[in-house]
């Protein structure tokens, strides 16, 4: 579509269509057009209206005075210009004259603008389509004056590919890790299925044996659960609609609270907590998603942290910010790896059955949720050791 706003939609390209040089051709030619204007006007009502305008000049401007001649013995009258009214109207007939040349100037300069502009966006447009879809060249595509254009389109062009990518790699590995999880779902529920269906067939079973085979079978529907809970978080995945509900919270009394809820699953894990936070931690937002963001980190702190280690939970003011940082010891994260532990169904672990992958949602929710509080999330990894670094604004309402 060719409208107005074209020249915003491609880098906001500001295009001057009217030079110095236009300004003053177009100011000499409604000068001309009045100053002849006016003499025809001249001519049509001194000759063409029978000396109309002669008349009323004599009556307007011009004053009879009646003056008696001594020398003559006779009264005498005497013509005189009225000089006072003539400059007032003269005044008055030059700033309406002005005004009438100021305003055919704009109405010029707007209609030539307009003319300008159209044509110079409709070039433009039918730049941007060919090269668009022939795939030129930017020095082809577009002439020396409009470089910036080019460029700025060229930069679009290559941004857009590298979104394309990502959205390509991301839905590969949401393709693969669905192929994954129902791969997994088979093993758990061909084992619930084998030792429900011994249970069945043997009820006189010695009661040692069957409490055996019913563990195993809770342990396989426990996974199998999991896997499920997996494939609905893939499928109800949507961050476009994330709204804040923002309220002061106390992160310090939130951070410890959370601590406390993960007890069982740390001392399954052999792990503790070790909390250093500043009491008067607060930020203004929204407290059931911060919850969220610190849940997914500290669940991720303890699955790939080594057995009976400490996780640690720092909490401090910083340059205005509410700064966060977990820090477990485990495995290094290798960089290639640490670039995208952010991005949407990306996992650490890539083994199809490893009970630490999750659906690899997580740290992209979580990193959505700091970005909405104007926030940021971090990580780094180096001797054993991996820190998530939260850090966000303290705003008041």
């Amino acid at each position: 579509m060719r409208n107005r706003n074209t020249l915003r939609q491609y880098g906001g390209v500001v295009i001057k269509l009217k030079t110095k040089h236009h300004l003053l051709r177009i100011l000499l030619i409604v000068l001309g057009i009045t100053g002849v204007l006016a003499y025809l006007f001249y001519l049509f009502m001194d000759y063409g209206v029978n000396g109309f305008f002669r008349d009323w000049f004599a009556e307007t401007f011009i004053m009879t005075q009646e003056v008696y001649d001594d020398s003559r013995q006779a009264t005498v009258f005497y013509d005189q210009v009225d000089w006072y009214a003539l400059k007032s109207f003269l005044l008055f007939f030059l700033i309406v004259a002005v005004i009438f040349v100021v305003f055919l100037v704009l109405i010029s300069m707007y209609v030539y603008g307009r003319i300008k502009e159209a044509k110079t966006i409709s070039s433009l447009n039918d730049m941007i389509q060919n090269y668009r879809k022939h795939d030129l060249e930017m020095g082809i595509a577009f002439p020396k004056n409009c470089r910036e254009i080019g460029a700025q389109m060229l930069q679009m062009k290559t941004d857009m590919q590298r979104q394309e990518q990502i959205l390509k790699e991301e839905s590969q590995r949401k393709s693969d890790l669905i192929t994954y999880l129902a791969h997994d779902l088979k093993t758990p529920l061909t084992s619930v299925m084998g030792y429900l269906s011994l249970l069945d067939e043997a009820p006189d079973m010695p009661e040692a044996q069957k409490e055996k085979y019913i563990h195993i079978a809770l342990t396989k529907a426990e996974r199998l659960e999991n896997l499920i809970a997996q494939f609905f978080e893939i499928t109800q995945f949507n961050l476009h609609h994330m709204v804040l509900e923002k309220e002061h919270l106390d992160l310090a009394y939130m951070l410890m609270q959370m601590a406390e809820e993960f007890y069982p699953i740390l001392s399954a894990h052999g792990n503790t907590v070790d909390l250093q936070v500043d009491e008067t931690l607060a930020v203004y937002g929204d407290g059931d998603k911060l919850a969220r963001v610190f849940n997914n980190i500290l669940k991720n702190a303890v699955a790939y942290s080594y057995e009976s280690s400490v996780i640690v939970i720092r909490g401090y003011f910083e340059q205005g910010m509410a700064v966060i940082s977990f820090e477990n010891h485990g495995k290094t994260i290798p960089k290639q790896k640490l670039d995208l532990i952010f991005e949407k169904f990306f996992r650490l672990d890539e083994a199809r059955r490893s009970n630490t992958g999750g659906a690899g949602l997580g740290l992209a929710i979580a990193r959505e949720i700091v970005e909405l509080h104007k926030g940021s999330i971090s990580a780094k990894s180096q001797e054993e050791k991996t820190t998530f670094q939260v850090r966000l604004p303290v705003e008041t309402p």
